[in-house]
């Protein structure tokens, strides 16, 4: 199987995601919830079908601002199983809220998503697994996987020879730090 080095760099819609998010940490409450909607939602998808949908979830889920979507109550709950831009999974729907309501409660215990975040790094994968179940809804080893790994958690985002590889490096990403 290709890595996504190989075939996202030349692509209208993988090239900018592989080039300038891809791999690079992440500290603002919004883009990680978004970046974990989006992991959520292409369970069993593309993840050029989540892509291309982005900016449908950006609005459904309101700029993915936590202390909204945690509020979400049935009507919003069909209107997002409504919403034909986005994927209309009542799990994964259900998941999303009921995950905002966890980094909401993350505020309180641990600062924030990103300060639980870097309360539990350095995990192995595994571990993370085991620690996003307890904690998230449809988070599975794939689901958890790739969160950390788009968000700079775990390493293996790029070759190390794909040029976006130094930038992230130069990011300084937690898995670069131990």
């Amino acid at each position: 199987m290709p890595h996504y080095c190989d075939t996202a760099p030349s692509h209208p819609v993988h090239a900018p995601y592989h080039d300038h998010e891809y791999g690079f940490p992440i500290a603002d409450e919004a883009s990680l919830f978004e970046r974990l909607v989006l992991e959520i939602n292409q369970a069993g998808l593309s993840w050029l079908t989540v892509l291309n949908k982005r900016a449908a979830f950006h609005s459904a889920f309101e700029g993915f601002e936590v202390d909204r979507v945690a509020t979400y109550g049935e009507d919003e709950r069909a209107r997002l199983l409504a919403d034909a831009g986005i994927i209309r999974n009542r799990l994964k729907v259900d998941a999303v809220i009921h995950n905002a309501g966890v980094i909401r409660a993350l505020r309180e215990s641990h600062g924030g998503f990103h300060a639980w975040l870097e309360a539990h790094h350095p995990l192995s994968h595994a571990d993370w697994v085991k620690l996003f179940r307890r904690t998230f809804r449809f988070t599975g080893p794939e689901i958890v996987g790739e969160f950390l790994m788009s968000t700079g958690y775990l390493s293996g985002a790029h070759r190390d020879d794909c040029p976006v590889q130094s930038r992230i490096l130069a990011a300084g990403p937690a898995w670069a730090r131990g």
